[in-house]
């Protein structure tokens, strides 16, 4: 069994870890294609809750946006693995994820510039 942790904000992946205020984990077991999905809403954002969250659930892999180095060394040092600096749909992170094809600094989605000349 795998476990994924991916702080959320709306559809995307949150931009900073430390202001997450939702997680969703995915619970990945063998065999079964579809991981199991559970949205958590967290009563505040705190970079340390989220790791006490990490470590206590026994989540391997954390798929986020910006993270300070020092909970990066943490987690890494206790074994998870993370990816970071993914910007777009948490969605399409997790399925690249499962797909084995989904890297640390991937951009998923690019805005439109509206209203920007060529010139």
């Amino acid at each position: 069994m795998e476990k994924i942790l991916i702080p959320i904000q709306g559809q995307d992946v949150a931009p900073r870890f430390d202001l997450a205020t939702e997680v969703v984990i995915l619970i990945r077991e063998m065999g079964n294609p579809q991981p199991e999905e559970r949205v958590m809403v967290l009563p505040q954002a705190s970079a340390e809750q989220l790791c006490h969250l990490i470590l206590s659930d026994g989540i391997g892999v954390l798929i986020c946006g910006g993270i300070e180095e020092e909970y990066f060394q943490y987690l890494t040092w206790k074994k998870v693995r993370i990816l970071d600096s993914v910007i777009g749909s948490w969605q399409m992170a997790a399925r690249l994820y499962m797909e084995g094809g989904l890297s640390a600094g991937d951009v998923l989605r690019r805005r439109r510039m509206e209203g920007m000349d060529a010139s």
